[in-house]
Formats: C-alpha cells, sequence, structure tokens
C-alpha cells in the first residue's frame, strides 16, 4: 500500500507539473506575454515543480530528511545516472555556454548548499540568499536568450516552450486549477508513501529522501533526456539537467529551508554532499574533452551512481 501511494503520489505529481507548465505557457502566450518571459518564468521554474513541491512538502510535514535528501539524491541522479544513460544512447554535444555560464552557476550554487549545510542547520536567511539565487539565474537566462535571438536562434528551442493549447480560455483556467490540485495531493501521497515506506523499513527519511525520492522527481529528467537524443538534440540534454540542478538548490532547498529551519542529517554532511559536490567538479573535465560526453563517459557516470547507491544501501 506505501510503495501504491509512493507510485500514485509521483505519477499524479509529474502529470500535474508538467500540465500547469503547458497550460500557464498557453494562456501567458494567449495574453501576448513574450516567449522569453514564459520560458523564463513558467518554464524554466515550473519544470522544477515537483522537486520543489516534494521538498516543501515534507519540510512542512516535519520530514527535513526528505526534504534535503531529495535535493542532493535528484543532484546526483542528474549528473551521474541521467547523463550516463543519456550518453549511453548518443554522445552529448557540450555548448560553450554550458562550459562558461551553467557549470560555474552550478558549482557556485552547490558550493552555498553545502556550506550553509555545514553547521547541522539550515536557516531562514540562508535559505532567503538561495531563493535570491533563483533570481540571478532568471536574469542571466534572459540575456542569453536575448544573445540567441540576435544570433537567430529560435527561441523556442532555447527554453523548451512547447507550442500553445489551442483551447478555449476557461479550458486553460480549468487546467491550471485542475493541475494545482494534482500537486498538492500528489505531494500529498507521495511524501505519506516515502515516509511510511522508511518506517516499514526502518531506516531514515533522509535515506529514503536520497534514493526512492530523489530518484522518482528526477523521472521527468531522464524521460526528457532519453527523448531529446533519440530526437538527436542532445546538445539540450546537458543544459536541462544542469539547470534542474541549479534550480532544485535555489527553489526547492531555497523556499523550503526560507518557510523553516532545516536540521541536516550528519550522513549528509560526512558522506552526501562530498558525492554531490565531487560528480559535479568530474563533469567538467569529461565536457572539456573534445566538448563531447562520449558513451565511455556515460559508463563511467553509470557506474559512479551505482557506485553511491551501493554506499547509500551499505549504510542502512
Amino acid at each position: 500500500m506505501n510503495l501504491f501511494l509512493l507510485i500514485l503520489g509521483l505519477t499524479v505529481l509529474v502529470l500535474s507539473g508538467d500540465w500547469l507548465v503547458r497550460c500557464a505557457s498557453s494562456l501567458a502566450v494567449r495574453a501576448s506575454i513574450p516567449p522569453v518571459i514564459v520560458g523564463l518564468t513558467i518554464v524554466s521554474i515550473g519544470t522544477s515543480a515537483p522537486e520543489v513541491i516534494a521538498s516543501v512538502r515534507a519540510a512542512l510535514e516535519g520530514n527535513p530528511g526528505i526534504a534535503i535528501g531529495n535535493v542532493i539524491g535528484s543532484n546526483i541522479a542528474n549528473l551521474a545516472l541521467i547523463l550516463g544513460v543519456a550518453a549511453l544512447v548518443q554522445p552529448i554535444v557540450v555548448t560553450r555556454s554550458i562550459l562558461r555560464a551553467d557549470w560555474p552557476v552550478l558549482m557556485v550554487a552547490s558550493l552555498l548548499f553545502a556550506g550553509f549545510a555545514w553547521d547541522g542547520q539550515l536557516e531562514n536567511w540562508e535559505g532567503g540568499i538561495l531563493c535570491t539565487g533563483t533570481v540571478a539565474m532568471l536574469i542571466m537566462l534572459y540575456y542569453r536568450t536575448r544573445q540567441s535571438q540576435n544570433e537567430d536562434t529560435s527561441l523556442e528551442e532555447e527554453m523548451g516552450i512547447e507550442p500553445p493549447l489551442d483551447k478555449p480560455l476557461i479550458w486553460l483556467f480549468g487546467g491550471i486549477i485542475v493541475a494545482s490540485i494534482g500537486l498538492y495531493y500528489g505531494s500529498e501521497w507521495f511524501i505519506e508513501g516515502a515516509r511510511e515506506l522508511a518506517l516499514q523499513a526502518g531506516v531514515s527519511d533522509h535515506i529514503i529522501g536520497l534514493t526512492v525520492v530523489a530518484f522518482g522527481t528526477s523521472v521527468p529528467e531522464l524521460v526528457a533526456s532519453v527523448a531529446a537524443v533519440l530526437k538527436r538534440e542532445s546538445d539540450l540534454v546537458l543544459g536541462n539537467l544542469i539547470g534542474s540542478n541549479i534550480f532544485n538548490i535555489f527553489l526547492a532547498v531555497g523556499v523550503s529551508s526560507s518557510i523553516i529551519d532545516l536540521p541536516v542529517d550528519s550522513l549528509a554532511i560526512s558522506q552526501d554532499f562530498w558525492w554531490m559536490l565531487a560528480i559535479a567538479a568530474l563533469v567538467f573535465p569529461m565536457m572539456l574533452h573534445r566538448r563531447l560526453v562520449h558513451r565511455w563517459k556515460g559508463v563511467v557516470l553509470a557506474g559512479i551512481y551505482c557506485a553511491y547507491i551501493a554506499l547509500v544501501v551499505s549504510n542502512v
């Protein structure tokens, strides 16, 4: 029953997040809001909805281990497992902007996250600083998309904006309401299932957050990444994964710890943050080498993820 509730909640959470983005984007386009604004706000932030909602919900319900473990585990899964699997399907092209802008921002965000958590507590003011990182990231994306317009690059492709839904306004408003309800109940079922699973298995909520919850909330990135490489759009994969990791920290951790102080599990400080930082650092020379994430690099990354999960399980 706990596993069923977990899967049901995750399914509702992911589908609701995707539907909210599509309806809100379509409504914004119908209202003549520039596509760049739609991409920077609704699409960029909305695609991180599962991680953000799950972490905030977990924090508010007294499960900080799930909230923090979810973000650490998701970020490790994105750059090790998902990037590794995507590279196995097809080598990933590395753009100059990834090396010059996205990766440095990811490292700054990751170091801030780890640094704030090092004393065993994420406090409200630290969460506020992380939240301001979201604004800085959106500003950076804005200037990049302006440049891409000047270079005649498709803005829709750059920001991942899907064509607007050809539906009446009342239908779009209704879709937003239904999706919002889905996010609320999906997150409730998902976190409840994860919490009960942790109790039943006799492990900490931090371990469940690192593994089950983190993998679950990373499923959309996995599906999107594999779909992108199959469509011969591998250059979009790295940007989406690194961007997701950045917003996970700035939004999911930032919002959660802004609302309530979050105690940090000692295992996260002694082990998990180091893995998160090391994997993020390791990806850079892999990207720099011939500006391709080759298949053999994908094997290495996927192997690292398996080793990490084995270590986590051994600590149970």
